[in-house]
């Protein structure tokens, strides 16, 4: 089950981009203002990234239960992004880009 680590960091970075897709989160993270488009651009891809989350809730597991399962792995990966953002807003930002990676670098070593 390595494929969980992964959609975890994948439910957190589409939180975290959904709340870049909001003007007063966007400047707190990245210490910018934000063009329309560009707060659109967020949350196309919060929303993308939520969907390829459950999409690997349903590789592990059968429909129904997946559905339940990536609303769990979405409340679960909310809870630090709920305690980074009024302390430390741009660490929230760069975890939101490392931990897949770091996931998936993990999910692929043989073991």
């Amino acid at each position: 089950m390595t494929l969980l680590p992964l959609t975890w960091t994948l439910g957190y970075a589409g939180l975290t981009a959904l709340a870049l897709a909001m003007k007063r989160h966007h400047e707190a993270m990245l210490g910018s203002k934000a063009s329309e488009a560009r707060l659109r651009g967020f949350r196309v891809l919060g929303w993308a990234l939520l969907a390829t989350m459950t999409a690997g809730c349903l590789m592990v597991w059968p429909t129904g239960l997946a559905l339940w399962m990536a609303f769990g792995m979405v409340a679960f990966a909310g809870l630090p992004l709920v305690f980074l953002l009024p302390y430390r807003p741009r660490l929230a930002a760069r975890l939101a880009l490392g931990l897949p990676v770091i996931a998936a670098v993990f999910g692929l070593m043989p073991g």
